[in-house]
């Protein structure tokens, strides 16, 4: 089985897949402990923004055969209790899991993952389950999701 290193996560490194900033130790413009703007995400002003935990346990081992996409909307990612390892592959028609990467996102970090960009759930570097923020338009898992499962010469491994 192929394996992949996590890296931690750089604005250089992450740009073609969205966009991330720290909310537990944010940087830029200080309006008085107030950071406008950090990260973005459109909406279409149809459908109200929805916020919704997600507990992932962590696994034995960080093996991916699922993905998915959304072709109308990105999607805000925020780990909230734990480091996390989110995998990401380009937008394109197909599935691409050979250009795949991963990232480490430290705990306290909002990522957008941009429209199309191949993902599936962030994984836990230490503790047993992470507590994930998810921020999507209402109901995109019912009407804007589409889940591709790898056959097994697809499937690969995360590594720390």
């Amino acid at each position: 089985m192929r394996t992949i290193q996590a890296k931690p996560i750089t604005a250089e490194a992450f740009a073609k897949y969205g966009a991330f900033a720290s909310v537990l130790e944010p940087s830029g413009v200080d309006l008085g402990g107030f950071y406008r703007d950090q990260v973005l995400q459109p909406t279409s002003g149809r459908m109200p923004s929805a916020f919704s935990p997600l507990v992932v346990p962590k696994p034995e081992k960080m093996i991916v055969t699922t993905v998915e996409y959304h072709n109308y909307t990105s999607e805000i990612v925020l780990p909230m209790d734990d480091d996390a390892v989110i995998h990401v592959a380009p937008a394109s028609k197909e599935p691409v899991p050979e250009q795949t990467e991963a990232f480490i996102v430290p705990k306290g970090t909002v990522v957008r993952l941009n429209v199309g960009v191949w993902h599936l759930a962030a994984m836990p570097v230490h503790a047993d389950a992470l507590h994930v923020l998810i921020v999507l338009p209402e109901r995109t898992y019912a009407n804007d999701c589409t889940v591709v499962q790898y056959d097994r010469k697809q499937q690969f491994e995360i590594t720390l």
